[in-house]
């Protein structure tokens, strides 16, 4: 992120401090069947350059292209013509390099997945953004709304996606900015059904932000990274308290439901996770937000560490496809890295 962003985001400062020393230059450590030696991780569009405020989200489409969200903070910075930035989906093509708009606005777009049709899931956040899923047909550029409501009220902010072989969508709904109204009695984790029903399926999971099902669909993961703010732009210098900041494991039935919750790494009183990825073998693979230890972990089921991949402050994560199955896409500041590591991606598809 640029430093002509930050005096606009004083209430942020927690969350952007780590990012004013740039890129740390230390190598990746822990098994290296995790991260093989030799491993570096490559800068691969510079958000600075390309104008961007905050990345999160990236995913690999089924053609091999990246997408990822740039959360532009409408208070943060105005656009070109002096109005509210109003989020965008970027597109990067590993083949030729190009880096252009998706689309936008995105509504204010955050965790993006690919369902088992390759199509484009978004959760679309607050802060004049959507409060929804969408689908989008990559193919005709045509989006729908899967889930706007649940009980007749709006979501709070929907953050991070995941889905399952049945194509049933899970996703969290916390708040972490926005002037809209909170509707939701509580920050929860939603599934929705293919007949497009909505169901809370965790309500103790702290403030829920990434979210993860594993290979075999017996357990759902959940990060907690609760800040103890419901907006942290228009919060101002008031004080706020940390909540729960962890990497919890549900077990999932066969019809969804989840239950038997259970905290694999606690982080506290340091910040928490954003976004994981599962690998084939069911290890995470969880962006960490640590600004004493900011980085990617990989972890086994269990929560063990076994790697660490230092980075500017991260918010999420996602595997490659095909021959770049090991490869790991990560959106660290207002910018798009990429690491070669050793284990494959889980997709769907």
């Amino acid at each position: 992120m640029s430093r002509t962003v930050l005096p606009a985001l004083a209430g942020a400062a927690l969350l952007f401090a780590a990012l004013e020393s740039g890129a740390r230059a230390a190598d990746p450590t822990g098994d290296p069947a995790f991260v093989p030696p030799g491993a570096k991780l490559e800068k691969v569009v510079d958000g600075d350059r390309h104008d961007l405020i905050f990345a999160e989200g990236p995913v690999v489409t089924c053609d091999g292209v990246v997408l990822w969200s740039d959360i532009t903070f409408t208070h943060a910075k105005k656009g070109p013509h002096g109005g509210l930035r109003a989020g965008h989906i970027m597109r990067y093509d590993p083949k030729t390099g190009a880096v252009s708009v998706f689309r936008s606005p995105s509504g204010m777009s955050n965790g993006l997945r690919i369902d088992l049709n390759c199509n484009l899931l978004a959760a679309e956040g607050a802060d004049y953004g959507g409060r929804r899923i969408t689908r989008t047909d990559l193919a005709t550029g045509r989006a729908e709304i899967v889930a706007g409501l649940h009980q007749g009220r709006p979501f709070n902010a929907p953050n991070d996606i995941t889905i399952d072989s049945k194509g049933r969508i899970c996703f969290s709904d916390p708040r972490y900015l926005g002037h809209e109204p909170i509707e939701q009695g509580t920050m929860a984790v939603y599934r929705i059904d293919p007949d497009g029903s909505t169901h809370q399926i965790v309500t103790d999971a702290g403030k829920p932000n990434g979210v993860a099902i594993s290979p075999d669909e017996r357990t759902l993961y959940v990060v907690s990274n609760d800040n103890g703010q419901l907006d942290l732009i228009r919060n101002g210098t008031s004080p706020s308290t940390k909540g729960v900041m962890a990497l919890l494991a549900y077990d999932l039935d066969a019809e969804g439901r989840a239950s038997n919750r259970r905290v694999l790494v606690d982080y506290y009183p340091e910040d928490g996770p954003d976004g994981l990825v599962v690998d084939t073998e069911g290890n995470l693979w969880v962006a960490v937000r640590n600004q004493k230890r900011p980085g990617i972990y990989a972890y086994t089921p269990k929560g063990e560490e076994k790697a660490y991949i230092p980075t500017t402050i991260p918010t999420n994560v996602h595997f490659g496809r095909g021959a770049d199955a090991n490869l790991l896409w990560i959106t660290a500041d207002n910018s798009l890295y990429r690491i070669r590591v050793g284990k494959k991606g889980h997709h769907l598809q």
